[in-house]
């Protein structure tokens, strides 16, 4: 991934001069950029399909929002927080901000500097998404669109910058192709810190809380499959042999941790999952991000293996350590990131990873292992004391966790004045047309009465 810090001469699009635009790589990018897009959607079906039927659109929301308050800031500040010139080491500065001085010809290796920016901000978007897995059933609307925007303010703008806008870890030579540290790390550390700051669910973990639609589950995970070639192939910024590797790594270390997680669940539990599938899936795609472009196929099978089997088994960890991470973000994020940064470290290859950075199985030495281990390390640890206090913050003060009472009746009720399934014929729509008559079905117009759906079957 083109990094701003090397944005000097012919590559920098505030000044020197411009190199031709490459239009089959312009081409490819802004599919990718779409295609990264479109995970987000994705994820809303994967972690609405996983939560109750009373809270699938409160859950689905959390991901829309994010799309809706990240694309903005993005454009006022976070782009260039991300990717502006290095200020010591830590951020980028202001020079970009509002995308100025990007609405002219200028082009980053081939491709235009705003489409650059446009494909990033997809990653920033769906790494905000990602945490909401986490509070899933328990969160009000409001205080986590007011985390989202202080997190990526203060969290993924200025990790961005350390990973790939030429920050300290991107100087110390940390690899990260796509979002091993930058994303999945980052985002599953702050998804732990709100676990810990809400705390458990009602009822947690004595009542049931399997998930309320499966074929959900399954279409939301397959989009995210569909998408994450954009979110690594694309990260190569160009149609290309790189690109290539990525894409072919993906595919075959996401098949491998499919095939992990199940074996794992039919020793286990006697019986492979369909959420099991969808599990090992999303756990394969988050430990191959950031070697993608690093390792040879053999390699990235051998890494989705052991993400598909040690994500499997971190699940249990919850029940162990009492805290109650809904959707397994930590599991499948968190300790897959860190899988897929670390293996980087024995599963490297020179000829693809760069002179001085063969893996410990193909020669290497320890140091390329320790240059990840330092920069997964550190941004777990900075991503999850700010988000914990962020988090702590507004609950203390406007409040982050719903009512006991919203949460047993149906948050999406609470937050949204909505429900996802409607089952009785004459009840009116929700929101904003509720109070105008909008979404009154037709049979409430006829003079027979209807009788309404007991509550029970209606629950």
């Amino acid at each position: 991934m083109l990094r701003g810090a090397g944005r000097e001469g012919e590559n920098n699009p505030r000044g020197g001069s411009v190199p031709e635009l490459d239009s089959g790589a312009t081409a490819w990018i802004l599919t990718s950029a779409a295609l990264v897009l479109l995970m987000t959607p994705g994820l809303a079906l994967f972690y609405g399909g996983m939560t109750r039927s009373k809270s699938v659109l409160n859950m689905m929301m959390m991901s829309f929002g994010a799309i809706g308050l990240v694309s903005l800031l993005w454009v006022f500040y976070g782009y260039s927080i991300a990717f502006g010139e290095d200020v010591g080491g830590i951020t980028g500065d202001l020079s970009a901000a509002g995308l100025r001085g990007m609405l002219e010809s200028g082009t980053e290796g081939g491709i235009p500097d705003l489409l650059f920016a446009g494909f990033q901000l997809m990653f920033a978007v769906i790494t905000v998404a990602l945490i909401s897995g986490a509070i899933a059933d328990r969160a009000r609307f409001g205080p986590w669109l007011l985390f989202a925007g202080l997190w990526a303010t203060l969290v993924y703008f200025p990790v961005a910058h350390w990973v790939w806008g030429g920050g300290w870890i991107f100087e110390l030579g940390v690899l990260d192709f796509a979002g091993g540290t930058a994303v999945h790390i980052n985002a599953g550390a702050a998804a732990l810190a709100l676990a810990l700051v809400l705390g458990r669910r009602v009822g947690w973990p004595k009542d049931s809380f399997k998930p309320h639609n499966l074929p959900m589950v399954l279409l939301g995970a397959g989009l995210l499959w569909f998408g994450w070639f954009g979110f690594n192939a694309g990260s190569a910024l160009a149609a290309n042999g790189t690109a290539a590797i990525a894409f072919i790594n993906t595919q075959v270390a996401t098949a491998a941790a499919v095939l992990g997680w199940l074996l794992v669940e039919k020793i286990r539990d006697g019986k492979p999952t369909t959420l099991g599938a969808a599990s090992g899936a999303i756990a394969g795609l988050v430990a191959i991000t950031p070697a993608c472009a690093f390792l040879e196929p053999l390699g990235a099978i051998a890494l989705g293996v052991i993400a598909g089997v040690v994500c499997a088994l971190a699940v249990g960890l919850k029940y162990r350590l009492k805290y109650d991470d809904s959707l397994d973000v930590v599991a499948v994020h968190m300790v897959g990131g860190i899988i897929g940064s670390l293996l980087i470290g024995f599963l490297a290859m020179e000829v693809l990873a760069g002179e001085g950075n063969d893996g410990l199985l193909y020669g290497g030495g320890v140091t390329l292992l320790g240059k990840q281990a330092l920069g997964s390390v550190a941004v777990l640890v900075y991503s999850f004391v700010v988000a914990y206090l962020i988090g702590f913050v507004i609950d203390k003060t406007i409040g982050f966790r719903a009512s006991a009472d919203a949460e047993v009746d149906g948050i999406d009720n609470a937050e949204h004045a909505e429900s996802a399934y409607e089952f009785s014929s004459t009840g009116g729509g929700g929101g904003a047309f509720a109070a105008a008559g909008i979404g009154t079905s037709a049979a409430s117009s006829k003079t027979e009465p209807t009788e309404p759906v007991s509550e029970k079957v209606a629950g």
